[in-house]
């Protein structure tokens, strides 16, 4: 069947395991997830960390990344992400660390669990079961237990929202605008869903078929959900995206495209952004269009929704998602499977027998 945007049948031809449903149903999910966070019983802390963390990979990690944006902006702690097989040598006892695995079998992130245990650090546990829920109930740490049965990618409301939940409860940041951030992704879902004609997510798709794509963040908070747009290209579009974010690029990649048509003859780019930014920063992004040339790519502009920092960040991660959906249908790939990670961990489980 050729690839129909605007019809539903056209969009599930390749899609037998529901990624659409599961994109359609993100706003839900997030409403459930913070529910989940908000009933978790969680005792104060007894003074403020040195330092949070959320330790993850892939999906699971995603939701650090919009964590970390709200302690830099509102925070009294420093928060970092942790996607690797280590605890930094500095966190001790005093200090929090957020154990976030959807499935609870994520090799790195449980290594970081008996570093952090050995740390003196306080655990929190986000995941759905498996050695996460089995170590943390056994070594007696909170373990908030979301829904399981879909791939990580499509759980970042469960995987996000008890987190926000949580560090709210425990006054690690400013109460927060919930019904706001939800009534955004509502919007975007109208706008851009499947029964929304030829609508922008739709035509965006279109035009990164068969190109080198990437993608900017026109800002810190922008950059990290450049690197999710990215991660949901490549998972679910079977599709090299490559992220970056200002002023960062405009110091090094800028001077990338000098011959970049020696490389690749077609490139697609995106610019994520929410209309706050300082002249000097939509200077840098004109400037740097401008320099790399509409012959080489045409820079697509997408602007994110709301008031508040977590309005901004759901509504701009959510058109990403619709747009990976409608290029894995152009693509003609299935958006669910991940043949190369899951060969991957297999020859990895093979080291532990």
């Amino acid at each position: 069947m050729a690839a129909d945007l605007n019809t539903r049948d056209s969009m599930k031809a390749l899609d037998p395991k529901g990624m659409l449903e599961l994109i359609e149903g993100f706003p839900a999910q997030c409403r459930e997830g913070l529910a989940i966070g908000m009933s978790a019983e969680v005792s104060d802390l007894e003074a403020r960390p040195g330092v949070v963390a959320l330790s993850g990979m892939g999906g699971s990690a995603a939701g650090g990344d919009f964590v970390r944006a709200l302690f830099e902006e509102h925070g009294s702690s420093p928060f970092i992400v942790i996607r690797d097989y280590t605890l930094p040598n500095y966190f001790g006892v005093g200090d929090l660390v957020f154990i976030a695995s959807y499935s609870g079998n994520t090799e790195e992130t449980l290594s970081v669990y008996e570093a952090a245990k050995h740390s003196g650090a306080r655990i929190i546990a986000v995941t759905s079961g498996g050695e996460v829920e089995k170590r943390a109930t056994e070594d007696g740490y909170l373990v908030v237990k979301v829904p399981g049965g879909q791939p990580p990618r499509a759980s970042l409301g469960y995987m996000l929202m008890p987190v926000i939940a949580l560090c709210q409860k425990l006054k690690l940041i400013p109460e927060q605008d919930y019904a706001a951030a939800f009534d955004r992704l509502d919007e975007v879902s109208a706008e851009y869903g499947v029964d929304a004609p030829d609508n922008d997510a739709k035509k965006l798709a279109a035009e990164m078929v068969g190109k080198v794509g990437v993608c900017y963040g026109l800002g810190t908070y922008k950059g990290y959900i450049a690197n999710r747009w990215r991660c949901q290209f490549n998972e679910n579009a079977k599709y090299l995206l490559f992220n970056n974010a200002f002023p960062e690029l405009c110091h090094n990649e800028i001077m990338g495209w000098v011959a970049a048509e020696k490389q690749a003859p077609a490139y697609a780019g995106i610019i994520l952004q929410d209309g706050t930014e300082s002249e000097n920063m939509k200077v840098r992004a004109d400037v740097t269009a401008k320099v790399i040339g509409e012959d080489k790519a045409h820079f697509h502009r997408v602007d994110a929704r709301g008031e508040t920092l977590l309005e901004r960040m759901l509504s701009l991660t959510f058109i990403g998602d619709w747009v990976s959906i409608y290029l894995a249908r152009l693509n003609e790939v299935d958006p669910t499977e991940i043949e190369n990670i899951d060969t991957l961990k297999a020859e990895l489980a093979k080291l532990g027998k």
